[in-house]
């Protein structure tokens, strides 16, 4: 999705984002339990937004960089974070402009399903990423999709639209589905060790009148909605040389 079309509606994405129970009670809450303890790791945030995941890394000690393909996502970020958090407009699917061996870890919120090839993108992910550094990642379930539209071809990798309602503005945003065995090859290929593969339930801080009513009357456990997965860099490359 282009830079544009997110400057259309950066307020409003970000006021939902704030309370929503998908961001603010499921999806963030799983980011900051699956990336742990964070104290004094460098944590570059890929695809930062207006920066509500990064403002929670920097108030558990972390040392947060982050990038944003919308100018006015940053600007809102900016306004959230203050001037000592480095920020910049970058797009993912292009080389990221950090040194090798820099980050700790790689938090990749709800971004990675905005970009049509993951090879390039994991690749670059890896080379700024410290040897045994993570990348912890959510993206739309793929299953979801299937559900929603039993007529498309869940194993092909295809672009898709989808209404959302940003804070009561209803807008379309443009994704990419691709199958789980997709997820997992592009993570593989790129020489990362999947450690985790995840489909957590919403936060127990959940406020009552947000929770699905299911999951509050202990009929279901879960919902589904985003997949989260945590992959390593190893220590040493597993790579095969080209001769």
């Amino acid at each position: 999705m282009s830079a544009g079309v997110y400057d259309s509606f950066a307020v409003e994405y970000d006021e939902e984002n704030a309370n929503s129970l998908l961001n603010a009670h499921y999806e963030r809450p799983a980011m900051l339990h699956l990336l742990g303890d964070v104290s004094g790791r460098q944590i570059l945030d890929a695809g930062c937004g207006s920066g509500p995941l990064a403002a929670e890394l920097v108030t558990r000690g972390a040392d947060v960089t982050g990038f944003d393909n919308s100018p006015a996502m940053i600007e809102l970020a900016r306004r959230r974070l203050g001037r000592t958090v480095p920020l910049t407009v970058h797009d993912l699917s292009h080389p990221l402009p950090f040194a090798d061996d820099t980050f700790d870890d790689v938090a990749a919120s709800l971004v990675l399903h905005y970009v049509q090839d993951w090879d390039a993108p994991l690749a670059e992910i890896r080379r700024v990423l410290k040897p045994g550094g993570r990348l912890v990642a959510s993206v739309n379930h793929p299953f979801v999709r299937q559900i929603n539209a039993l007529h498309e071809d869940y194993f092909a990798t295809r672009e898709y639209e989808e209404e959302v309602d940003l804070n009561g503005r209803t807008t379309t945003l443009t994704f990419w589905h691709r199958p789980l065995r997709e997820v997992v090859r592009a993570v593989l290929d790129a020489d990362l060790r999947l450690r985790v593969l995840d489909e957590p339930p919403p936060s127990s801080e959940t406020p009552a009148e947000v929770m699905p009513p299911r999951i509050a009357s202990g009929e279901r456990s879960a919902f589904l909605c985003f997949l989260f997965l945590v992959a390593e860099k190893p220590t040493t490359s597993t790579q095969t040389p080209i001769a």
